[in-house]
């Protein structure tokens, strides 16, 4: 009697632990397959302007062969320039795009710059006073783990910005890592859920004076592999 309840018990437990492996991710989830290794994204439902316009481009293949372009070790990894296909080196990048910008979606102080997420590049502030996001690049923060020291001089810039950390924000940038300065002018929309081993090797690679990588890191495709109920068909 105690042996069949063991096995019937184990074969629950084996359900169940099957059911929990197999949960799927209730968010947009973009697979981006680099030159050094895949890295999954999930996109925010709270950001829909940057999640649809990211899952079109995705789909239609607009990133496939395009670099990651602006690498800076211990701050993050910037790709998404369509003139960067196929480039020689040398040339210096970052202005390019799909010919137009999005609207700002700034969702302090639930999406924020901790290490991982993903966030839309733009152009600075004297020529994009309204901090208009560029309609296909895109950066994936590394940033080193916050001091109480830095800390307290990010807090600082910040208020000049109307821009307040909560406990929370510090925990996770003295934690996890992360860029708090960039919080409340970049639109930050999403976060990796797989690959932040890659993430690590390519903002390691060696690069020139612009920041550019010596060996090219290629995005080979982007595959979407779920929309949410929220994202546009």
């Amino acid at each position: 009697m105690r042996k069949e309840f063991f096995f019937a018990l184990l074969a629950c437990l084996l359900v169940c632990t099957s059911g929990v492996a197999k949960k799927k991710e209730k968010r947009s989830v973009v697979r981006i397959e680099t030159s050094m290794g895949n890295i999954r994204v999930a996109l925010s439902d709270d950001t829909p302007i940057h999640r649809d316009n990211f899952l079109k481009l995705a789909s239609k293949g607009f990133y496939e062969g395009t670099l990651f372009h602006r690498v800076i070790r211990d701050f993050m990894i910037q790709g998404g320039d369509p003139d960067s296909k196929g480039v020689a080196p040398g040339v210096q990048l970052g202005d390019g795009g799909p010919g137009y910008t999005l609207e700002p979606e700034f969702l302090l102080p639930y999406l924020y710059h901790w290490r991982g997420v993903i966030a839309a590049a733009r152009e600075s502030d004297d020529v994009n006073p309204e901090m208009r996001s560029s309609g296909s690049q895109f950066y994936i923060v590394w940033g080193k783990k916050q001091t109480p020291a830095s800390i307290k001089k990010v807090k600082a810039t910040l208020a000049d910005k109307g821009v307040t950390l909560t406990p929370q924000m510090v925990d996770d940038y003295i934690m996890r890592g992360g860029t708090p300065h960039l919080d409340g002018t970049y639109t930050v929309f999403g976060e990796v859920i797989e690959g932040m081993n890659v993430v690590d090797a390519i903002q390691r690679v060696e690069t020139d004076k612009q920041d550019r990588p010596l060996q090219d890191v290629v995005v080979l495709k982007m595959i979407v592999e779920q929309r949410s109920k929220k994202a546009k068909p």
